[in-house]
């Protein structure tokens, strides 16, 4: 199994879903992590239908730290990191751990993650998953690392 976690912003959702997609296509079982208040702007969007899983592609969330009660609010980016730092790691362990002990899906072989959401990366690393990277073209423009 793959796990895929986005930064909770359209510009990474967007990429990973994609990847996601195509991994599916290839045969791959597919967990789709989005942050609670992302995945809540999602369904208002796009419709409960549109997050619905398949039996070899699901969708899970982990809570990012913002109430429930900003339903419109557009993100600060420098508080959502804050926010995802301070929050995310735990919640994701024990995603991590719970889909780990499941006999009714595969091992998880991967953790493919946006690179900022650095918990993601530690998580993996602490459980001996490998851990990808996922770099979209915005991040490495604004971390000023040379496209290839």
């Amino acid at each position: 199994m793959q796990v895929c976690v986005p930064f909770p912003a359209q510009g990474h959702v967007i990429p990973i879903m994609k990847l996601a997609k195509i991994l599916h296509l290839r045969g791959f079982y597919i967990t789709f992590v989005n942050t609670e208040y992302n995945h809540r702007r999602l369904i208002r969007s796009q419709g409960p239908d549109f997050v619905k899983g398949f039996q070899d592609f699901q969708v899970e969330t982990i809570p990012e730290g913002l109430p429930p009660s900003d339903r419109d609010v557009t993100q600060d980016p420098a508080s959502l990191c804050d926010l995802i730092r301070k929050n995310c790691l735990t919640p994701f362990r024990d995603l991590l751990s719970k889909l780990g002990s499941s006999p009714a899906i595969p091992p998880i072989s991967c953790v493919i993650s946006n690179g900022m959401m650095s918990f993601a990366i530690k998580a993996a690393q602490e459980f001996g998953i490998l851990d990808v990277q996922f770099w979209t073209a915005l991040s490495l423009w604004l971390y000023g690392i040379p496209s290839i």
